[in-house]
């Protein structure tokens, strides 16, 4: 096939780019709105303060703390812990760990509504696997083995000793007169760290979706992070939710957590009415146990580590000839899209055909996803409104082997809104379109805040070096080197994705990385008597400069039906461009950034 042919459907149909094309802009059109982030909730206190209550660790009181640690950590989610991890095998004991939650876990902490589990296969999801010798018990492991793991972490590298619990940091100010950083609390903390790094990741702040009387209805509500077990019975482990069966019940939102927990709330609900704004594309999980054997043969020195680069190159199609470990749905698109940028010509390959390829790729991926609902969901009214219509990137993809077959369950209804999301909720129940639905109970599945400011998402304020504030440095958009370093905030270090790999497919493989890179860094600096470790302005403008060298951002298309991937169809501003990763890729970035940290030089950072 050459780069002029029509892609083809599953039926071997040629696809029409235009009228795809023409139907993806007017299904888009018809979800944009001008409030944007706006039409959300923050959920920081007030009267739905309870939305955020702690229902699973009882709060145990104590008296704050004026001590001094070498490095403390916000954040007892993966990139706390893998940092954490590193910095003691690097020799490193005093590592504190200051988190909201009642225990380790960050968004697996809160996240225990039944379903849960990983997108992304365990092997290459969960860290320090190889470290603490778990083996996965299947490839996409659920909720309960995924904390019991960050529990694991903790346990075995001795993070528990000094972390604070149900404890929300309030300020980080710092004290150039004695290099240390101050850390205040809600606890009433102010204890001091020589090193503060941050990674409060992108999925604790939940949200509520702004709908006309969300504040009267009567009946019991929660968030999703938040379950109430103690009403719907059952449990995390899957136990069946026993007090629902006379129950009528809703559910506001379709993306992945309403998808991984629709399935069991259709078996044990009365009636069940699943609210829809925008239908999550939904491909085939194919889950599976673990073969301990399989396992054994694949678990020698180093195995982790191979598959992590396995995966990124795969899915990034930078490895695309060599063997596929992994095998899921993230690194299937890539091989496809590869085959079809194979069959151009290679004296027609640029930019454009190459860009009409990927295009051609998604095209025919999106009409399998769209025909397998057909094949599945016996309603024909509700198949066709569980269609997406978009590319698969647009919004986070979801893999289910259930969610569809639970529309074929009696007292399992879809309400779809076309678009325009709940009209309004009242005492007793949710509106669309002017009809009421009565309901007992309601779930919010809407998610966490991400397109919001990272201070606004942290809680707090940083305070740097002659009393600059994050917040005013970062106003025109984020300053890195390595999406670590910042320069103006002295011995601060931030473990997240952007302004490195920005690999969203694999969150963990980032983090790992940045724990490695600050465990080094912190031990040169101790090693040899430096007090402060700061990136320098070239060096921060250079590693900009390089990033903006890039194709930009590469997911998150205005064209896109809105969501979180691209600002709820709004124009992000001119900081959203820095919002990037490596130009070569995650792969150039992961290869770059173990060289940079393993020669023992450090350029562009300054130590002192």
């Amino acid at each position: 096939m050459t780069a002029t042919e029509s892609p083809t459907r599953p039926d071997g149909t040629p696809i029409d780019r235009e009228a795809l094309r023409r139907k993806y802009r007017e299904e888009r059109d018809k979800r944009l709105r001008p409030d944007g982030n706006d039409q959300y909730l923050r959920l920081a206190g007030g009267h739905l303060a309870h939305y955020l209550e702690d229902p699973y660790t009882p709060r145990t009181e104590r008296a704050p703390l004026t001590d001094h640690v070498t490095v403390a950590f916000i954040g007892g989610g993966f990139a706390g812990l893998v940092t954490g991890a590193r910095l003691k095998e690097a020799g490193i004991d005093e590592v504190r760990i200051v988190e909201k939650g009642g225990d380790f876990g960050g968004t697996w902490y809160w996240n225990r509504y039944p379903g849960a589990q990983c997108d992304t296969a365990s092997f290459v999801y969960m860290p320090l696997l190889e470290e603490t010798g778990h083996m996965p018990s299947e490839k996409y492991a659920h909720a309960p083995e995924i904390l019991e793991h960050c529990r694991r972490i903790g346990k075995h590298f001795g993070l528990y000793a000094d972390a604070l619990f149900h404890t929300e940091v309030t300020g980080l100010e710092w004290d150039a007169s004695r290099s240390v950083w101050i850390v205040r609390t809600d606890r009433g903390d102010a204890f001091t760290a020589r090193f503060v790094a941050m990674g409060i990741g992108p999925l604790h702040v939940p949200k509520l979706p702004g709908i006309p009387g969300i504040e009267s209805f009567r009946g019991h509500s929660f968030h999703t992070s938040r379950w109430d077990y103690d009403y719907t019975g059952g449990d995390p482990y899957g136990a069946p939710m026993d007090r629902l069966a006379d129950k009528r019940a809703g559910i506001i939102g379709t993306g992945a957590t309403a998808v991984q927990c629709v399935p069991h709330l259709a078996r044990a609900c009365g009636e069940l009415y699943v609210f829809q704004r925008t239908p999550s594309s939904v491909d085939v999980r194919d889950n599976r146990p673990t073969d301990p054997d399989w396992f054994a043969e694949i678990a020698t020195p180093g195995w982790q580590q191979r598959w992590l680069e396995n995966f990124t190159a795969n899915q990034t199609g930078i490895g695309a000839s060599q063997e596929d470990l992994v095998k899921d749905g993230w690194t299937d698109l890539s091989r496809r899209v590869n085959a079809k940028i194979m069959e151009i010509p290679p004296e027609e390959r640029s930019l454009e055909t190459m860009l009409a390829a990927y295009e051609d790729s998604d095209f025919e991926k999106m009409e399998e996803i769209r025909a397998r609902v057909d094949g599945i969901v016996k309603d024909t009214s509700t198949a066709r409104n569980l269609k997406a219509w978009y590319r698969q990137l647009c919004k986070r993809p979801c893999f289910h082997d259930e969610y569809l077959h639970a529309f074929n369950v009696p007292g399992t209804y879809l309400v779809d809104t076309d678009g325009k999301g709940v009209q309004r909720i009242t005492e007793t129940g949710v509106v669309v379109d002017g009809r009421e639905y009565p309901l007992d109970f309601l779930i919010y599945a809407s998610g966490f805040e991400v397109g919001t400011e990272f201070t606004r998402r942290a809680g707090y304020e940083v305070v740097g070096r002659d009393g600059e504030r994050l917040s005013d440095y970062w106003a025109d958009g984020m300053r890195s080197l390595h999406g670590i370093h910042v320069h103006g905030f002295p011995n601060v270090f931030v473990v997240q994705p952007t302004q490195g790999a920005n690999l969203i497919s694999n969150v963990p493989h980032n983090l790992t990385e940045s724990g490695r890179t600050i465990a080094a860094v912190v031990k040169h600096a101790l090693e040899r008597g430096h007090t402060v470790v700061e990136v320098t302005k070239e060096a921060e403008d250079a590693w900009i400069e390089l990033l903006l060298s890039g194709r930009g951002r590469m997911i998150g298309s205005p064209d896109c039906t809105p969501g979180y991937y691209n600002n709820e169809g709004q124009d992000p501003g001119p900081r959203a461009r820095l919002n990037v990763g490596h130009p070569h890729g995650a792969m150039a970035f992961f290869r770059h950034i173990d060289t940079w940290r393993t020669s023992g030089d450090f350029p562009g950072l300054e130590f002192r």
